[in-house]
């Protein structure tokens, strides 16, 4: 008898540890998902057999949607602590969730500020004070994470001033921390959004502490005279006359460890670098520094002396290979030329064999690229590497004049220097890797998404007159604007650069002079210039017809300016390249060997021609789980989908309202999983969307 009251009890009891562990809450409690940022969950209810029977579980409407320009995005990763969903809104507040029901249970309304996005907020706990951390224009609020309150002991009445510190002569007042911050015991590690000008400000990194604010340590990105690195920048005194090299794609942290990896990206201006010669430490870096003093361990630069835009793209990861039996803890970056470095966390030392290679040397007047690159040998890149005649693809418009056209531009290499010349950039200037990152899985298999249309873009020198004088607002248009908006106010191909053509029906004067004095979205502030130049290139704007002579603020500026970020689309508006035009790749860290790549999004006009799917252009990151599925937005077909993680396979997709450029997430709250989805849209031509949509199994 007691021994049948035995094995009873050893029955009840691994089926209530069963109960209890399927259904607890499982949050999803920082960017990516983790320290790691490994974009993973050990979740597994939802997998590849029954993934086909998702439904939308509830929605919610954040508010703030641009439905008339389509400016407005949402690329917030949400959080999900204890049962609450924490997110941004289209409108830029930051608000708080039930994340059974998505029943609103706070809201910020905080000062409205032109001169971000967002990508999710950052949660804080000692155990009795809880805190969520937004960036929002200059200033990193804290908030009480279950009011939304602001913690008015912390910074100034609750929040800090980010460019107190980074400010140096000339420089203008851009800055912001878009990308959620990383937490060490009682200290926020930040890094920083500042202006891709010759008026950036520095790009430091730096921490304070989360209970009351004040600054712990910083992190010199360009280093001061006498530390190491400095030599790498010539002339004399870098941090006077430069900024940049900043870290906005975030962090990772080991905490065992105590080390945060920290990549950075180009120094200001991103295409000329003749006042800047030399490698440029720390530039282009990845940084593994002491998360308690900020202490320099080791660094890898990956791009020496950049004059591409080539920033690292997106927060590092953190996992575990194995080789020849032995487990290595590694940390990887991607980059925007499709291609990944990957690490020993301790020591720095390369896992993969890293070499420098030559690559072209002509450059224009008074700049020195790098006689070297530095490029893996394992693993290969997840983009294609070159671009020449026959890799247009086999249905573009006007397929011989754009071969005449690519016979007199100027490209060799993902490394040529841009000149005067139409000069090709492939993969293009914001990727191969974007800020959506790579997912890992416990495996030690990474999972990228990726995107491969050429860019073009040249340097010209800048219009000047005499005397630092323009006789007019268009003048002044050309030297401050023209770069990004395009001579004929035409904007760029995708919309990431508006038009500007008759804008006053849009918007009004004191609009357009609030833009110029505070930025918003990508657009820095121009709060640089002067009041009466803002005021002429306004009224160029709005075709008011003004003949007052200005001076110019040229002094800040060098002799050269590029002529913008322009996808190469064909005249029905496609890429001009052979497909697939976004992908999705399989890496296995532990050999360096590709595992798998497939086309991410779609165009359904051309499938209905019986074109296979192409890929689109993607913005944001993926989600891995434990249930062998890989979820993934992103692209401007306005569907989620879900990939078998072993294969690459299609298995599930479903339309949402905006397109998804964000990563989402997922957790478990009373037994159920739920994948929740900010739909934002507002990029690549697509409409703004606030909502936030989440799905679960049928009952």
């Amino acid at each position: 008898m007691k021994k049948y009251i035995d094995v009873v009890l050893i029955v009840f009891c691994l089926q209530f540890f069963t109960y209890c562990t399927q259904n607890k809450n499982v949050d999803w409690s920082e960017y990516n998902g983790d320290g790691a940022r490994s974009h993973y969950s050990a979740i597994k209810q939802i997998d590849t057999s029954n993934v086909s029977k998702l439904k939308i579980a509830w929605t919610y409407s954040s508010g703030g949607a641009d439905s008339i320009r389509n400016r407005s995005q949402i690329q917030s990763n949400a959080i999900i602590i204890s049962g609450v969903l924490y997110g941004v809104s289209a409108g830029l507040q930051a608000f708080a969730l039930d994340a059974m029901t998505g029943q609103e249970l706070w809201k910020t309304n905080l000062e409205k500020n032109e001169g971000t996005t967002s990508r999710g907020v950052t949660y804080w706990s000692d155990g009795e004070k809880n805190r969520i951390f937004f960036g929002l224009g200059p200033w990193l609020y804290a908030l009480d994470a279950s009011t939304g309150d602001l913690i008015k002991e912390f910074g100034d009445q609750g929040r800090i001033d980010l460019q107190v510190g980074i400010d140096r002569p000339g420089a203008d007042n851009y800055v912001t921390s878009n990308t959620p911050n990383t937490i060490f015991d009682n200290l926020i590690i930040t890094g920083t959004r500042v202006s891709e000008s010759e008026t950036a400000l520095l790009g430091d990194i730096r921490a304070y502490d989360t209970r009351d604010g004040h600054l712990a340590w910083t992190f010199k990105t360009i280093p001061d005279l006498g530390r190491a690195g400095y030599e790498t920048w010539y002339p004399e005194n870098p941090r006077q006359r430069l900024g940049g090299a900043n870290s906005w794609m975030g962090m990772a942290i080991d905490r065992e460890r105590g080390i945060v990896y920290v990549p950075t990206g180009s120094a200001a201006f991103d295409f000329y670098g003749g006042n800047r010669k030399g490698d440029n430490l720390y530039a282009n870096s990845l940084l593994a520094l002491n998360a308690n003093d900020g202490k320099l361990i080791w660094h890898y630069q990956v791009v020496h002396h950049d004059i591409w835009d080539r920033d690292i793209p997106a927060p590092p990861n953190l996992f575990t290979i194995t080789q020849n039996g032995r487990k290595i803890d590694v940390v990887s970056v991607i980059t925007k030329q499709g291609h990944t470095f990957i690490f020993d966390r301790e020591t720095g030392e390369p896992i993969y064999p890293i070499e420098e290679v030559s690559f072209p040397q002509k450059a224009v007047s008074g700049e020195f690229p790098s006689l070297t690159q530095p490029i893996p040998v394992k693993p290969n890149p997840f983009t294609r590497q070159t671009f020449i005649p026959t890799d247009f693809n086999s249905f573009v418009a006007d397929k011989d004049s754009l071969i005449e056209v690519l016979k007199q531009a100027n490209f060799a290499s993902v490394y040529t220097p841009i000149t005067e010349k139409m000069t090709i950039i492939f993969p293009g200037t914001d990727g191969g890797g974007q800020w959506g990152g790579a997912a890992t899985d416990p495996n030690g298999i990474m999972y990228i998404p990726a995107k491969e249309i050429p860019v073009y873009t040249s340097l010209v020198l800048r219009e000047t007159e005499s005397n630092q004088v323009i006789s007019s607002g268009n003048s002044l248009y050309n030297l401050y604007c023209s770069n990004c908006h395009g001579k004929d106010l035409g904007g760029n191909h995708d919309g990431s650069y508006p038009g500007l053509t008759k804008i006053q029906n849009q918007l009004s004067k004191d609009q357009i002079l609030s833009l110029l004095a505070n930025g918003k979205g990508m657009m820095p502030s121009f709060s640089h210039i002067s009041q009466s130049e803002r005021e002429a290139i306004t009224n160029f704007l709005m075709e008011i017809v003004s003949n007052e002579k200005i001076e110019s603020s040229l002094n800040n500026f060098s002799s050269y300016q590029h002529t913008g970020y322009n996808r190469w689309y064909d005249s029905n508006g496609y890429p001009v390249s052979t497909p697939p035009w976004g992908t999705l790749t399989a890496i296995d860290a532990n050999t360096g060997e590709h595992r798998w790549q497939v086309p991410l999004g779609e165009y359904k006009e051309l499938t209905a021609k019986g074109i296979p799917p192409t890929g689109t252009d993607n913005y944001g990151g993926p989600l891995v789980t434990a249930g062998g599925l890989i979820f993934m937005a992103g692209t401007p077909d306005e569907k989620i989908r879900a990939f078998n993680k072993s294969s690459g396979e299609l298995v599930w997709e479903h339309d949402l309202p905006a397109a998804g450029y964000a990563t989402p997430s997922t957790y478990r709250v009373n037994g159920k999983q739920y994948i929740v989805i900010a739909c934002g849209g507002g990029k690549l031509k697509s409409k703004s969307g606030d909502k936030y949509v989440a799905f679960s199994l049928e009952n």
